[in-house]
């Protein structure tokens, strides 16, 4: 069946809607999910409500006259445009500004905006009753294109505008396509329209708005982020996987911060960097081959290199921004004294690790014990998902540093869980020590007592330990060895060995301190083991710093 050529337009009306439509949830989803943190639980109550206030904009359109149609098409998709375009970057002012009424202006907005797509459809289908007199041609044929084009704009958001426009621009950018639309529909149709000339001067507005909004977007972006930390910006930057800000104090401090959490203050996270590394570094009797997960800024990679007898370390991070800061940027230069820009560093960008990659990874000799000891580190970086390395890579590490941000979301969660640290324990070796960053174990107990229990379920023998770094209180690890006897010798040698030279913070009698707890903090018997499904660390963890 031979289509009109006015059907055919409204088609191509409808997939570029379509295609606006969904990354509009995406996007008002991904903002709240940054500036609210709890990302599965603002994506799935802000596309439901949206759909929801959809099928309401589906049954308000009946009051809309059929002599008036196209005028009010085009009107709403203009205004879609500003509404859905600009809202994001209003909704950062707001919480900066008045946060108190974030979620209100948030909520007006997904409200609006899920009214007005909802709209779309019937709308379209009403004009095209004049080409298409079938309902299900008629009705067929817009919901293919509503459909298709909700699957390339789901695309187009996940693949290519990342690549071109941070997530506030990306508003604008489809707000622009929104804008095509209206015009393309008043020229195509304009002899149809009732009143053309409101409706054009109306388009022409929003049009110029728009413009302004993009031209101004990243000085009007970087003003309102500015209102949300106390310290002056100096990057920002968001990346496919989060969103990194870094500051820097009227007296120099710098605070590196990802999707909103500190992730390091200059001030002291060698603190946190030396009790992270050194216990597991010093006290092992074998090192030869380390492998380091997140801690894309370097500054694990910095203590790490300290040691003589290390003779490989890889290093993990699925963020190939955070590593390039980490080998380019003179702030994280200073801070990592350059660890990153070796020239034994071998940068890995790969989605799968495989015989053809330039990648080496050496299996311990238990023959010998014999170090040299001006042997030198080999460091490889490699930019991936950790739970897909650990998974595909073959061999064996000595020790096992894990550095991720805490599980403030359930797609964190992951990497706390059974599954995931049953495969860290087949990767580590027979006397190897593997160390875990496990938040606060006074304001975050039950999570900081989950990884633990969760590390003991898979056969680890464990020990904790914690110490006060200013910038983020009293703060946990969790150390685990394939046996018990691996760990009282471990903690023997702590007795033997005398201060490191090269430590700022960390000697054998704060390590020694660190591993005794107050009465009753490490009952582990209120907790739940983490899995991949249960996620229980993500609610121990939201539940308790929520609570503060």
């Amino acid at each position: 069946m031979k289509l009109h050529k006015d059907t055919i337009a409204l088609y191509f009306s409808m997939f570029i809607m379509g295609s606006c439509g969904i990354a509009y949830e995406y996007t008002f989803s991904k903002i709240s999910s940054d500036l609210l943190g709890n990302s599965t639980k603002q994506w799935a109550v802000i596309i439901g409500l949206m759909m929801f206030f959809m099928g309401i904009g589906s049954d308000l359109q009946k009051y809309i006259k059929d002599d008036k149609l196209i005028s009010s098409f085009i009107f709403y998709e203009s205004l879609l445009a500003l509404i859905g375009g600009a809202g994001p970057l209003l909704l950062l002012y707001i919480f900066g500004e008045m946060r108190d009424f974030y979620t209100l202006f948030q909520y007006l907005f997904i409200i609006t905006t899920g009214t007005i797509i909802g709209m779309e459809i019937p709308l379209l289908s009403r004009i095209n009753e004049t080409y298409s007199k079938e309902l299900r041609i008629n009705l067929g044929g817009i919901l293919k294109m509503d459909y298709i084009g909700s699957f390339a704009g789901a695309l187009i958001w996940v693949f290519l505008l990342p690549i071109f426009f941070d997530i506030i621009t990306s508003g604008l950018v489809l707000g622009s396509f929104n804008i095509l639309v209206a015009f393309l529909t008043f020229f195509y149709f304009r002899k149809k329209i009732t009143k053309s000339t409101n409706v054009f001067i109306f388009i022409v507005f929003v049009s110029i708005v728009n413009i302004i909004l993009i031209t101004n977007s990243t000085h009007w972006v970087f003003t309102a982020e500015q209102k949300l930390y106390k310290d002056k910006i100096i990057l920002t930057s968001t990346t496919p996987y989060q969103h990194i800000v870094v500051t820097e104090s009227s007296n120099g401090i710098n605070n590196c911060y990802i999707n909103g959490h500190l992730q390091f203050s200059s001030i002291d996270e060698h603190i946190y960097h030396e009790m992270l590394v050194y216990p597991a570094l010093k006290y092992s009797l074998i090192k030869d081959n380390v492998l380091i997960l997140g801690g894309g800024d370097g500054l694990a990679v910095r203590e790490v290199l300290k040691f003589d007898k290390v003779k490989n370390v890889t290093l993990v991070d699925i963020d190939p921004f955070m590593t390039d800061l980490a080998s380019q940027n003179k702030i994280f230069l200073a801070l990592n004294d350059s660890s990153m820009t070796d020239s034994r560093v071998n940068i890995i960008q790969t989605n799968a690790i495989s015989p053809g990659d330039k990648y080496t990874l050496y299996s311990p000799n238990w023959n010998s014990m014999n170090y040299s000891e001006d042997s030198t580190a080999v460091l490889h970086v490699i930019n991936m998902d950790a739970f897909s390395y650990i998974e595909q890579v073959k061999g064996l590490f000595d020790v096992i540093i894990i550095d991720f941000p805490d599980p403030n979301s359930v797609e964190l969660s992951k990497l706390y869980s059974v599954e995931f640290y049953a495969r860290l324990k087949s990767k580590l070796s027979r006397n190897g020590v593997i160390v875990q960053q496990s938040t606060s174990p006074y304001h975050a107990n039950e999570a900081f007592l989950c990884i633990g229990k969760t590390m003991e379920a898979v056969g680890f023998s464990t020990r904790p330990y914690h110490q006060n770094v200013p910038s983020f209180g009293e703060w946990g690890f969790w150390l685990g060895a394939n046996s018990v006897e691996i760990l009282q010798d471990f903690i023997v040698q702590a007795d033997k060995l005398k201060e490191d030279k090269e430590s700022k913070f960390f000697t054998d009698e704060i390590f020694k301190s660190s591993m005794i707890f107050g009465k009753g903090i490490l009952d582990k018997n209120s907790v739940e083991v983490n899995t991949i499904l249960n996620n229980v660390i993500f609610r121990y963890y939201d539940r308790a710093w929520r609570s503060l």
